[in-house]
């Protein structure tokens, strides 16, 4: 799901809602609980419920009943059936409060079977497919619950399902964190709660914005791309460019309430957010630190070189940079790698908060290599009595073209049909920044 460039197109494109209630007929429902028998209070309160979604726009349900076909024993884990196809909700409410009132609770609690055939009930469209779960027990088919349900959220086929607990054993509540949002209904007085504030989910529009602060805990950064993912399966779910509104403050957007987030700064390094849960209709502030500075290197020349930078200590590159270009990082040290010839190290450089940190190579001088014949060899540069091997000669020609920084080196080449030791050749030479010299070994 992405975001859209304006109010006007996230109008148009604005997904249906389908919901999906998956209704426990199991034999344990026939259970007392509070006032009655489980499976007529549960009933009751959905047709409650259902009235009050009859009239909701751009919205369609679907009811799926497990545990109404066959009694137990013998145990049938097939016991699972679409009994409601999806239609619009003011024309299908009347046919699902008649269909809720006609089934019997007889059989057995075939939960995965049950969330897995849902998701294939759903329209292959674009559409925001909510599964809702009133069950008062645990599966019963041998069947894993959690893994269908992760399943079918990465597959981006539904969306995190609610599962509503009716008089469940308090022991059993938290086996159904894996497979979607929880809600205890666990007296009866609360069920029609619960289902209210579910709905609210489903619904109700929810905004939120992302305060990019700076070191001094300002939204003031801005023009980064930030994920937000899925906390629960990992996926991601929006990518939108930061943006600083008209008016100055960090622009507001309209995010699906029903599931939970981790938001990703993509700063250099990323910056990430707390774990995020939005309540539907309330305005959500989510800060992340991502105070930032520039860098830059910059280089006489007439090419760019590219330059690695690492956290200060660190042997993992963060980023690959070129000269003469800026880039903005998260306030902090860092080492740099410059990748001339030789190579340029900057170690402990210090980004701060709006200030451009810069550094100045000299221009390197260009060097033109005439060898007597094809052969093997390098140059390497002079640092005090010790030799360093800074670049290897092309085996496969006479001429060469090599820009160096300024300093002492000194070229050592032997030709390919020399067979002997002896007529390695080397000769010292020492450049000055900008210069071009022609260098002989014959």
């Amino acid at each position: 799901m992405m975001g859209n460039f304006n109010s006007t197109a996230q109008k148009q494109k604005d997904p249906v809602n389908r919901i999906l209630f998956i209704f426990d007929a199991s034999q344990s429902m026939l259970a007392r609980w509070e006032s009655g028998r489980k499976i007529d209070i549960a009933r009751n309160l959905l047709n409650n419920m259902l009235d009050s979604l009859k009239h909701i726009e751009n919205l369609e349900i679907g009811l799926r009943v497990y545990g109404h076909q066959k009694p137990v024993p013998p145990q049938d884990c097939s016991d699972t059936k679409l009994e409601i196809y999806f239609q619009k909700s003011n024309l299908v409410v009347d046919r699902m409060k008649t269909k809720l009132k006609m089934i019997r609770a007889r059989g057995t609690t075939p939960i995965a079977n049950s969330l897995e055939k849902g998701a294939f009930d759903f329209p292959n469209d674009n559409a925001r497919n909510i599964i809702i779960l009133i069950t008062d027990g645990l599966e019963s088919c041998d069947g894993d619950p959690c893994a269908v349900s992760r399943l079918f959220q990465r597959k981006g086929v539904i969306l995190r399902p609610f599962v509503i607990g009716i008089g469940l054993d308090e022991s059993y509540k938290s086996t159904f964190d894996c497979v979607g949002t929880y809600f205890d209904a666990s007296k009866e007085k609360d069920f029609e709660e619960v289902l209210q504030v579910v709905i609210s989910h489903v619904l109700n529009s929810t905004t939120a914005q992302v305060n990019l602060l700076d070191i001094n805990g300002n939204p003031t950064e801005t023009n980064i791309n930030m994920t937000f993912y899925d906390e629960f399966t990992g996926v991601s779910k929006y990518n939108y460019i930061h943006t600083i509104n008209h008016k100055g403050n960090p622009d507001t957007m309209v995010i699906d309430p029903v599931l939970s987030y981790k938001v990703i700064a993509h700063t250099i390094p990323p910056a990430e957010s707390e774990i995020i849960k939005l309540t539907p209709g309330k305005h959500t502030i989510i800060p992340i630190e991502t105070p930032q500075g520039e860098l830059e290197i910059e280089i006489d020349s007439r090419e760019n070189y590219q330059f690695i930078v690492r956290k200060n200590g660190e042997k993992q590159t963060l980023n690959i940079q070129e000269t003469n270009t800026k880039q903005k990082y998260l306030v902090g040290t860092y080492d740099i790698e410059v990748l001339t010839i030789p190579r340029v190290y900057f170690e402990d450089v210090e980004i701060k908060q709006s200030f451009l940190t810069n550094y100045h190579i000299a221009t390197p001088a260009t060097v033109n290599i005439l060898l007597p014949s094809k052969g093997y060899g390098g140059i390497y540069q002079i640092k005090e009595d010790k030799l360093e091997l800074v670049y290897t000669l092309n085996i496969n020609t006479q001429k060469e073209t090599v820009f160096l920084l300024q300093g002492n080196y000194k070229i050592i080449f032997r030709a390919k049909n020399s067979k002997q030791y002896i007529f390695t050749k080397e000769k010292k030479f020492t450049l000055k920044a900008g210069q071009t010299k022609l260098l002989k070994l014959y």
